[in-house]
């Protein structure tokens, strides 16, 4: 899903709003943004940012799951897949890779909620926050062009 938000967003930057910006490079990089977890398992994000300590010491851990996980590659294919997986891309990439998790997140409170899971309402006001306070315009248009249709039905999309 990361993936694939991140690629539109990119279209979005690009044949929308007519700035630069490489779709293929931004699922790329979102294919393996998470790549780690593999081994460190998915921290939660109020945890993982509770305190200066907490998140200097995630970072360790997972710099020593990145080297792991490249050590796993043959020789050859590390240069292709170090970027990748410690997320070496461009600051541009970095950031619409962000976005798009945040938006994953987002629709995730919007199924939930749709689900009738109430517990997810403050989530998803402050996830919908969060995108909106990153300022960026491929962000706010697949917000309104996109976002309600999450919570439809498949009859209401035909």
């Amino acid at each position: 899903m990361v993936a694939v938000l991140a690629h539109a967003l990119a279209v979005i930057r690009r044949d929308v709003l007519g700035q630069s910006a490489d779709p293929d490079a931004c699922a790329a990089a979102a294919l393996f943004h998470d790549a780690p977890e593999i081994f460190t398992g998915d921290l939660p994000t109020p945890v993982k940012y509770f305190s200066s300590d907490i998140r200097r010491a995630y970072g360790e851990v997972e710099a020593a799951a990145e080297a792991r996980l490249l050590d796993l590659l043959p020789e050859s294919l590390r240069p292709v897949y170090a970027p990748l997986i410690r997320g070496g891309a461009d600051p541009q990439v970095h950031r619409l890779v962000k976005a798009a998790d945040k938006l994953a997140a987002y629709i995730k409170c919007l199924e939930e909620l749709d689900a009738g899971n109430r517990d997810f309402r403050r989530a998803a006001e402050e996830t919908l926050s969060v995108l909106k306070g990153y300022d960026m315009p491929e962000v706010d248009y697949f917000l309104a062009q996109f976002s309600q249709a999450f919570g439809l039905t498949l009859d209401e999309l035909n």
